[in-house]
């Protein structure tokens, strides 16, 4: 058994400064559950969705959670703020070890457009290792419908997909269902940790290789203590999802090739392009 213990915080919180109030929570669940190695934050968590609390990194938003995580002695993923570099906004999640140190950052790839607007796009996926663990990727919120990023963190090895997220929106039942989908085409763990209150309507949700749903949290604020099993990950991949689909075997061995994913493709698809362009939903006519 290859055991890791994580806690997800579903907190309510408000649009402004809510550090304070992070460090408290993260310094609160480490107290309660002390076998806990790992604290996972929600998208936006520390201001919530203002371009205008958008700062440069390294800065001072995340120097303090550095110095939180060397204090407890444990990684912080605090959700994600918003990085103003070379005159672009990125959404950028930081991955702090327990020495406080930033082994990585991860900028969403899929701003949720047309509603994210100002926000510019990432580039790359990002993989980072617990030592004598296993192998850990990041992805924010939007990012689950697109199958491509979890597999593309997948493709380099990794085996725990930590994705924060921020949903106040209807269509959280179908993120339930991705989460469940991306865990189990790439049979993996999927951490999805979202807001409650005024920023969202919770329903945390984590789910095994297998598909199975370790846990999925009502819509107050929780704390989402549990632990992964690396070792069922790897027999999931070796053995099949119960003794049967071995998915990720057959994408390794597969000789076609998908035209969709040749360069420049998805721009010259006739039928992509008959859908218009991505703008935002009017208000139907009488």
């Amino acid at each position: 058994m290859t055991p890791f213990s994580i806690a997800g915080l579903q907190l309510s919180l408000a649009s402004g400064d809510n550090r304070d109030r992070i460090e408290h929570a993260i310094a609160d669940a480490v107290r309660r559950f002390p076998w806990v190695q790992m604290v996972v934050l929600p998208e936006l968590a520390s201001f919530g969705a203002s371009l205008a609390s958008a700062e440069s990194l390294p800065g001072p938003t995340e120097r303090r959670y550095c110095a939180l995580a060397s204090k407890l002695d444990v990684w912080i993923v605090p959700g994600s703020i918003y990085e103003r570099h070379e005159g672009r906004i990125y959404n950028t999640a930081s991955v702090i070890d327990p020495t406080g140190r930033v082994v990585g950052r991860y900028r969403k790839i899929f701003p949720f457009l047309p509603y994210e607007t100002g926000v510019s796009p990432g580039s790359q996926v990002l993989v980072f290792d617990v030592p004598e663990v296993g192998r850990f990727g990041v992805s924010i919120c939007y990012d689950q419908w697109f199958p491509e990023v979890t597999r593309a963190m997948v493709w380099h090895g990794a085996e725990v997909i930590v994705h924060p997220t921020l949903t106040g929106t209807i269509d959280r039942a179908q993120e339930l269902v991705l989460a469940q989908s991306n865990a189990i085409v790439n049979q993996c763990y999927f951490v999805d940790i979202n807001h409650a209150g005024a920023l969202g309507n919770g329903r945390s949700i984590v789910v095994g290789p297998d598909g199975d749903v370790v846990h999925q949290a009502g819509e107050q604020n929780e704390v989402v203590a549990f632990t992964v099993d690396l070792d069922r990950v790897r027999h999931s991949r070796s053995h099949g999802i119960k003794g049967l689909g071995q998915m990720l075997k057959s994408f390794r061995d597969t000789p076609v090739e998908f035209a969709c994913y040749a360069k420049g493709a998805p721009a010259a698809s006739p039928s992509l392009q008959d859908l218009g362009p991505l703008t935002m939903s009017r208000r139907a006519g009488r």
